[in-house]
C-alpha cells in the first residue's frame, strides 16, 4: 500500500525533547513524523565586523582541525562558530530509547552562529547542571556539534537510559543532532593538546588526559580544575557529569537556557517514544539524503529522507512493507 501526503512544516523555537508518555501504533507513528527541515542561513562573512586576519587563519585550537566543515571568526568579545551540526562520523546506531527524530542540517550560521567568549571569566556564582540548564546546549564540540546537559529535561541520565548512539548523540525536537556526553572519540582526531569542545562560558574542555599526557587529577563538581598557570579548564570523562557539569564561568541564563545561543526551528511535530525500537542502521548517500533502519520485535522498518531547496521528501516503509511518502514545504 502506498500513501502520499503533502504537508507544511511549522517553525518553532527549540525546547528539546519533552518525551511523551504515550506510545504510538505504527499508523499513529507515521502520522506523528511530519516533516524535516534543513535550515539555510547566511554566512557570517560580510554580515558582521570581525578580525579579518583571524578569519584567514581560522585558528581556534580544536575547531581548526575541522576547518572544512566548521568556520570560526572573531567579533568583539566572541568567537563566532558556524557549522551545520552534522558530524563527519556516523550517527544514531545503537539507540534503544528513540523519540523518532532524525538528524538534519541546522542553520548555525550568520546571526545564528555559536558565540564562545574569547576571554572567559570565573563566576562568583557558578551554575550547576544538576538543577539547571536543562534546555539548549551547554557546550560546543570542536566538530560543530552542540553538547547538551547529561540529564534530559526529565532529570534522567540520557546515557544510562539508552537515548544515545555509539558516539554519545541523538536528535532533539527540531531533528537537531547533539551530544549529551563528552565526545571522547574526538581525542584521537585533535590530539591531547587541543580541546575536544568549549563550554558556552568560554572555558575549553579537554579529553581524558592533560595536555602533557598525564592523568587528570582533582576535578571539581563541574569536571574542571586549574592548570599550573592558574588557567581553568574542563575535562571529558566516561562517568557523570561526562562533560562540563555546569558553568564555572560567567554566563547569562534565561528560562534554563544559556543565552546567547542559536535557535533551532522544527519543521514537523515532535515525535513520541516508540517502545521497543532499536536503531540498527544509518546511511548517508549524497549531501542531504539519508536512510535509517530500526527494529521493533525483530521486525525491520525504514525511513528514507532527503531535502533539496525548500522541499523535504520522506519515505516510511514499515515492517509489513506498507509505504507512506510525505512531502513538505519549508516555510
Amino acid at each position: 500500500m502506498l500513501i502520499t501526503r503533502e504537508l507544511k512544516g511549522q517553525a518553532m523555537h527549540h525546547h528539546h525533547n519533552n518525551h511523551e508518555i504515550t506510545f504510538p501504533s505504527e499508523i499513529t507513528r507515521r502520522a506523528l513524523i511530519q516533516g524535516i527541515g534543513l535550515g539555510v542561513g547566511a554566512s557570517l562573512l560580510g554580515s558582521l565586523t570581525m578580525d579579518q586576519s583571524f578569519a584567514a587563519t581560522n585558528a581556534v585550537p580544536g575547531f581548526d582541525v575541522f576547518s572544512k566543515s566548521v568556520k570560526t571568526l572573531k567579533s568583539g568579545k566572541y568567537y563566532l562558530v558556524e557549522s551545520n551540526g552534522i558530524p563527519t562520523h556516523n550517527m544514531m546506531i545503537g539507540i534503544t530509547n528513540w523519540q523518532q527524530q532524525v538528524p538534519t542540517s541546522q542553520p548555525y550560521t550568520g546571526e545564528n552562529a555559536w558565540k564562545i567568549p574569547i576571554k572567559p571569566v570565573i563566576s562568583k556564582n557558578p551554575i550547576s547542571a544538576k538543577n539547571n540548564l536543562f534546555r539548549g546546549a551547554i557546550a560546543l564540540a570542536v566538530n560543530g556539534v552542540p553538547i547538551f546537559n547529561a540529564f534530559n529535561n526529565r532529570g534522567e541520565d540520557s546515557n544510562l537510559i539508552g537515548e544515545l548512539d555509539e558516539w554519545g548523540g541523538h536528535c532533539g525536537r527540531a531533528d537537531d543532532y547533539h551530544y549529551h556526553v563528552a565526545p571522547l572519540h574526538l581525542q584521537k582526531i585533535v590530539g591531547k593538546k587541543k580541546p575536544i569542545a568549549y563550554a558556552l562560558d568560554g572555558f575549553p574542555i579537554f579529553g581524558e588526559v592533560e595536555v602533557d599526557g598525564k592523568a587528570v587529577k582533582g576535578l571539581d563538581e563541574f569536571n574542571g580544575h586549574y592548570d599550573a598557570k592558574k588557567n581553568y579548564h574542563y575535562h571529558g570523562t566516561k562517568t557523570y557529569p561526562y562533560i562540563n557539569g555546569g558553568m564555572r564561568g560567567v554566563v547569562t541564563v534565561t528560562e534554563g537556557q544559556i543565552s546567547p545561543q542559536p535557535e533551532t526551528r522544527p519543521f514537523r511535530e515532535a515525535g513520541a517514544p516508540l517502545r521497543g525500537a532499536k536503531i540498527t542502521g544509518f546511511v548517508q548517500s549524497g549531501a542531504t539524503s539519508y536512510a535509517l533502519t530500526y527494529r521493533v520485535n525483530e521486525m525491520e522498518s525504514k525511513i528514507e529522507y532527503s531535502a533539496s531547496g525548500s522541499t523535504v521528501e520522506m519515505k516510511f516503509t514499515d515492517s509489513s512493507g506498507d509505504v507512506v511518502q510525505e512531502s513538505y514545504q519549508r516555510r
